[in-house]
């Protein structure tokens, strides 16, 4: 099998988030995609294979990190069309890429050196502060909000930008306070730097400490920011150590992530 590792959410190789990408003639057994995935020990590992034609869908697309298989990533898709495209396994009308995948069928269009996913939007439902959360934070979030089923994280607004970038907590910690992660989120202290708000993302539940950047947590951010932003278009900025930028657009119950991608690694699985 051959293997890509590709930084999604970025221009340049080291930085964004790293997905190992795997094309397939058609999925194997799902024990055998897991011990892939855990061998790789990226945040994510997408597996696909071409549908036949005339379907709804192109491919077939399934996400795993080190730990499980999960309902929906944004940057291995990503990922997965820069390598389908690098491939000259485009659509030849030029038409976005469709994959089906336990979050529906969710598409990439070519945009410039990069893509833009359509996603669903994830439904925000404010709640309470939950018992030992702001001990396990490190701090006292602003609000809380349930990100609907597909991403299934909290999102807690932090005081300001500074906040976010200088968290440190505790992983153990927030491994029973979310189904997938906990993303935390600022408005950006100066827009003219070329991003809105800034976020981070903590998957401990999964098997991630921190993912450098979580496509799937902007159909979330979007939302959220947008409604206090007042803008439909907005771009964020994730990370801590290794950061990256996605683009976002709502558009009612879809969200729309650009990004570019750049393959640093290119090899075999010869097990």
């Amino acid at each position: 099998m051959r293997l890509r590792i590709i930084d999604a959410f970025t221009d340049r190789p080291f930085a964004g988030n790293p997905a190992g990408v795997v094309l397939l003639d058609a999925f194997p057994e799902d024990a055998r995609l897991q011990l892939i995935a855990a061998e790789v020990n990226l945040s994510e590992t997408a597996f696909a294979h071409p549908l036949p034609p005339g379907g709804e869908a192109d491919w077939a697309l399934r996400w795993f990190t080190p730990r499980c298989e999960v309902d929906l990533c944004g940057h291995a898709t990503l990922a997965t069309a820069h390598a389908l495209t690098a491939d000259g396994r485009a659509r030849a009308d030029g038409a976005p890429l469709r994959f089906a995948t336990r979050s529906g069928v969710l598409t990439a269009a070519p945009n410039g050196g990069g893509h833009t996913l359509d996603l669903p939007t994830a439904p925000l439902a404010e709640e309470e502060l939950p018992a030992g959360l702001a001990e396990a934070l490190g701090t006292v979030p602003l609000s809380v909000h349930d990100t609907g089923p597909h991403c299934g994280d909290l999102l807690l607004e932090l005081p300001g930008e500074k906040a976010v970038r200088e968290l440190a907590p505790d992983h153990r910690g927030l491994v029973r306070h979310s189904r997938r992660g906990v993303v935390v989120t600022a408005r950006a202290d100066d827009p003219a730097e070329g991003y809105d708000f800034v976020s981070r993302g903590f998957f401990p539940r999964v098997g991630i400490d921190e993912d450098p950047v979580t496509g799937s947590a902007h159909t979330a951010l979007a939302p959220f920011w947008s409604a206090r932003l007042g803008r439909d278009r907005l771009t964020g900025l994730q990370g801590g150590a290794r950061t990256g930028i996605v683009r976002t657009e709502l558009r009612g119950d879809r969200t729309l992530l650009t990004g570019d991608a750049v393959t640093v690694f290119d090899g075999a699985i010869l097990a």
